[in-house]
């Protein structure tokens, strides 16, 4: 006969252990307790910001009454149209001015200064054999006319060339030459006797130097 021996004893059983109600009440009051913390932090935060808020509205307030009685006694003048009319016969006056300084140095109104540089560079441009007998400036001596005589037609090229170093003639250029072969008469050949035979008279060639569309005289003109 078999007898069985039961080796489960209650004592030693894991129990689950129950909330009571007591603990139940002190987890929810512990609960309440920080919400309730939370809450009144947050009222706090939020009264500072609106005590803030309306501590700012009161200054900008301030500011804008202050700006508003500040525009209500000084006003802001308008237009004053005596001063607009010298403001703009001012602008006109000196437009009028700047036009004039353009034309001037434009020389449109011709040579302001004068021929007397030209004909000193005439002078020093001087070529042993070769005599001018007339010039002619016009306008801003940009219309040039020299008439001579040279004995040699070589001599003309050195004449040219000492007139382009001249400061007076920089830039200027000229656009025709005409020569022409002449004689001068033989002194006493009028009155020379039948039996005495007159030297031969010199020989010279005339020529004529303008540039381009130079007047034969006109302003500045001198012929001899």
């Amino acid at each position: 006969m078999s007898q069985q021996i039961n080796l489960f004893n209650p004592a030693f059983e894991k129990r689950k252990q129950a909330l009571s109600a007591v603990g139940l009440l002190r987890g929810l009051g512990l609960v309440l307790a920080a919400s309730a913390a939370v809450v009144w932090f947050g009222a706090r935060q939020v009264a500072a910001l609106e005590r803030t808020a309306a501590d700012a509205k009161v200054v900008l307030d301030a500011r804008e009454a202050k700006r508003a009685d500040v525009f209500a006694r000084f006003p802001v003048p308008g237009k004053d149209p005596l001063i607009a009319g010298a403001l703009g016969q001012a602008e006109a006056d000196r437009s009028a001015l700047l036009e004039a300084g353009q034309i001037l140095q434009g020389g449109e109104l011709g040579n302001t200064h004068g021929y007397a540089d030209y004909f000193r560079a005439f002078a020093r441009a001087r070529v042993n054999g070769l005599w001018l007998t007339g010039a002619s400036i016009a306008g801003a001596g940009k219309e040039i006319g020299l008439q001579g005589r040279v004995v040699q037609p070589d001599l003309l090229p050195q004449y040219i060339s000492a007139l382009s170093r001249e400061s007076a003639l920089q830039g200027k250029s000229f656009a025709r030459l005409d020569m022409a072969t002449a004689q001068l008469p033989a002194p006493g050949a009028m009155s020379a006797p039948a039996a005495g035979v007159a030297a031969p008279a010199p020989r010279f060639i005339e020529f004529s130097l303008q540039s381009s569309a130079a007047p034969a005289s006109g302003a500045g003109a001198v012929k001899q």
